[in-house]
């Protein structure tokens, strides 16, 4: 089976999470990534958070499968003369470096276009023009600085930063798209493009429905859909919102049996109005189904708290297994809150390729996330991520170099 990005040559000088997460999703469609890394170094997450001496950490493994890994110092003349014929080659060019590296490596976006004008050049950055633009940023600044910190938590808490790393891997997917879409253009255009996907701006996008609520209160001053309403006032930015949804249905975390010894034994419950008679039923209520005071989406607004409450004291003599066995066969909205463990081990995840086990030739087997997207024309297999510099010989031969040109850039220390 042919992959959907077969023949898509990548020159991949990103590192950490933001562009690896970019790039891996590139070569697990298929792309021929070729991860340019510095000799006796490698990308900084090769030795970050290692749990096995000597051995590549998972933070990196779990970020650069399928590609292939390049050593080459490109302060060089002659190892710039390498990137130059590289960049000749491939498709796309997909950085995250501090703003100016690049120009500063005496590879400007001209240069490159000099070199190949089909040239895609790729960039995550912190922020994109303006005040901020010379910063540099991580993921939970990106989170603080994109609308993400200032919308979560509870009310009477500070802000708080998501385990979900919107800033960083959720701008790799962004700038995966935006790659994608100027490879598209190209086949009519026949140029190149820069790319640009920034942190603060990928974070606000899967914010947005907090910039929508926040029109929403400059007009009304209040949100009914929000815990504050009915007892609390409203200030001029959008609160935190605790576990509601904030959206038209209306949701809550609840206790379930074992809460007391289990950090996980909850359930999310979302009270849609469609199958409001079928949760009086379940919970031992019929006498809302009717009552005037919770009859209507609207009218049950001002009742949120104590219709919760009443749901949790059903929801805590259930584990929320249990819970969702009896609430799935009502249609009735819910979702267990599961933790990384029985991610792991649930073998549903496993079937569709979503957690695969990978082997390592160092460090062994382990687990790590599989491609989200599914394709029916277009598996994903995933392998292993590159030893530093497995690549090297391998990749200069396919551009032409021969073996005893290689042997002396190998000797001089430049690749």
């Amino acid at each position: 089976m042919s992959k959907a990005l077969d023949g898509v040559k990548i020159l991949d000088f990103t590192h950490v999470q933001s562009g690896p997460t970019c790039t891996q999703l590139l070569a697990w469609f298929g792309a021929d990534v070729i991860k340019v890394e510095r000799a006796g170094e490698g990308d900084a997450t090769r030795g970050q958070l290692r749990d096995i001496p000597d051995a590549d950490s998972l933070y990196f493994t779990m970020l650069n499968h399928n590609k292939r890994s390049v050593t080459l110092d490109t302060k060089n003349p002659k190892g710039k003369e390498v990137l130059e014929t590289m960049i000749r080659q491939c498709d796309v060019l997909v950085e995250n470096f501090a703003p100016g590296a690049l120009d500063r490596m005496g590879f400007s976006w001209e240069r490159i276009n000099e070199l190949n004008p089909r040239m895609i050049v790729a960039s995550v950055k912190g922020f994109g023009p303006g005040p901020y633009e010379d910063c540099k940023v991580y993921e939970n600044v990106a989170q603080c600085a994109g609308g993400s910190a200032s919308t979560t938590g509870f009310d009477d808490g500070p802000p708080l930063v998501t385990g979900a790393q919107i800033g960083d891997s959720g701008t790799g997917l962004h700038l995966a798209l935006g790659i994608v879409a100027a490879l598209y253009q190209r086949n009519t255009t026949g140029r190149g493009q820069k790319v640009l996907a920034a942190m603060q701006d990928s974070v606000l996008n899967l914010c947005r429905v907090k910039l929508r609520d926040q029109q929403r209160l400059d007009r009304t001053g209040v949100m009914k859909e929000y815990p504050q309403y009915p007892d609390q006032h409203f200030h001029e930015a959008v609160p935190r919102a605790g576990n509601a949804s904030g959206g038209g249905q209306p949701g809550s975390i609840l206790k379930c049996k074992g809460w007391e010894t289990d950090p996980n034994a909850y359930i999310y419950f979302i009270t849609q109005g469609a199958v409001w008679p079928a949760i009086c039923r379940v919970i031992g209520e019929e006498g809302w189904i009717e009552d005037e005071a919770y009859k209507s989406p609207g009218a049950r607004l001002l009742h949120l708290k104590p219709i919760f409450a009443r749901i949790e004291e059903w929801t805590m003599t259930k584990t929320k297994f249990e819970a969702m066995d009896i609430l799935n066969k009502f249609d009735i909205p819910c979702g267990p809150i599961l933790s990384m463990k029985e991610i792991a081990e649930e073998p549903s995840l496993r079937a569709t390729g979503t957690v695969v086990e990978v082997d390592h030739p160092v460090r062994g087997k382990y687990l790590t996330v599989g491609n989200p997207i599914k394709m029916s024309d277009s598996a994903t297999e995933v392998t292993r991520s590159p030893l530093l510099g497995e690549h090297t010989d391998e990749v200069l031969a396919e551009l032409g170099y021969d073996r005893d040109t290689i042997a002396a850039l190998r000797a001089e220390k430049i690749i």
